[in-house]
């Protein structure tokens, strides 16, 4: 009588699959539309900290506001670099 150890065949095992990995469960509706306002809202209180006369501002005024003040500044570099130029290294 011949004893094999059946750990040790000559034909290895087929490797099973592995499985995807688990993602949370989708919000409902409801709570990603909280969440998202939640966001724009800790954006907005962001923005209205760095846009100066910004604190109070509707969030359709202060996207007016921070138009004009990207535009006020970028003529500020402008001003600067023409500076610069004039007074610069020579």
């Amino acid at each position: 009588m011949s004893t094999r150890c059946k750990t040790f065949s000559s034909q290895p095992k087929p490797l099973r699959k592995r499985r995807p990995a688990r993602r949370a469960p989708p919000l409902p509706p409801s709570a990603s539309l909280i969440a998202r306002d939640l966001t724009v809202l800790m954006k907005v209180k962001k923005l209205q900290k760095l846009i100066p006369g910004g604190r109070g501002l509707q969030p359709d005024r202060l996207l007016s506001r921070t138009a004009d003040y990207i535009l006020h500044l970028r003529s500020q570099v402008d001003v600067l670099q023409a500076l610069s130029k004039i007074y610069g290294h020579k």
